[in-house]
């Protein structure tokens, strides 16, 4: 069993394949997927795939890229995410490559959708791009430790990696693992302990090595397993339920079918 803990079927590429990403998913040994929020005028679209599927769940959360769109409050937040399909609050966090002038609102954004986290009980989903100093201070700042939460799509080194686990984080590695330029995302998911590895796709974005630059879907989570494995020197099957076992102890309101 495989668990593709962050992807974006709702995004038309996928949605209009949906049976097939569903039936491929199947054959590759991928039980479950989460289908990312990334605002909230789109919110709605996800929730009814995590509806309409048993093996699908989805988060709610506004990506700090999205500057034209509803601004989330906490009330907001903790009302969607209240349906029993939502498993965490996010995507969210902090983004300084496209915002490169560092704004403060998305500091703000960064904290209420926090906030939320806390009042839940459930946890984050954390972007961060060219942000991980101040991504980490904000966590740290307003004790989301106590909810914990995933790093989604890692790409820093292994000192940043180990301040994230300290704070009580998982660091989840997508389909830049298998890059032949990844030095550093190999060398973290060499060193991650075992207990705290998560696996994803982001797709339709990052296809993994034997896809790369065409459209990725849940079902080639399984690259990026079989990569960790073969950095560790481990059977895949030792990924696989590691981290399945790991989705579900972070992801307490899922339900393992």
């Amino acid at each position: 069993m495989l668990v593709d803990s962050h992807c974006h079927l709702d995004f038309p590429d996928l949605l209009a394949r949906l049976p097939d990403v569903l039936a491929r998913m199947s054959d590759n040994g991928v039980d479950l997927a989460v289908c990312i929020g990334v605002n909230l005028e789109d919110f709605p679209g996800v929730l009814a795939l995590a509806e309409a599927h048993p093996r699908l769940y989805a988060t709610v959360g506004v990506h700090p890229e999205y500057t034209d769109v509803e601004e989330p409050d906490q009330a907001r937040l903790l009302t969607l995410a209240a349906h029993p399909k939502v498993i965490a609050i996010g995507e969210t966090g902090l983004d300084y490559y496209w915002q490169k002038d560092k704004p403060e609102w998305q500091h703000q954004r960064f904290r209420t959708h926090i906030r939320a986290a806390l009042a839940c009980g459930k946890p984050l989903v954390v972007h961060t791009r060219d942000s991980v100093e101040d991504t980490l201070q904000i966590l740290e700042e307003e004790g989301a430790a106590a909810v914990g939460g995933v790093m989604h799509c890692f790409t820093e080194n292994w000192e940043m990696a180990q301040r994230a686990l300290k704070l009580g984080f998982y660091i989840s590695f997508s389909g830049i693992v298998t890059f032949k330029n990844a030095a550093i995302v190999k060398e973290v998911a060499k060193n991650c302990p075992l207990e705290r590895i998560l696996v994803e796709t982001d797709s339709p974005y990052l296809a993994p090595a034997p896809f790369r630059g065409k459209p990725n879907e849940p079902a080639y989570v399984r690259y990026v397993a079989e990569e960790i494995a073969r950095l560790r020197g481990v059977a895949a099957e030792e990924i696989r339920q590691a981290t399945t076992a790991n989705f579900f102890r972070l992801f307490k309101s899922a339900i393992r079918p």
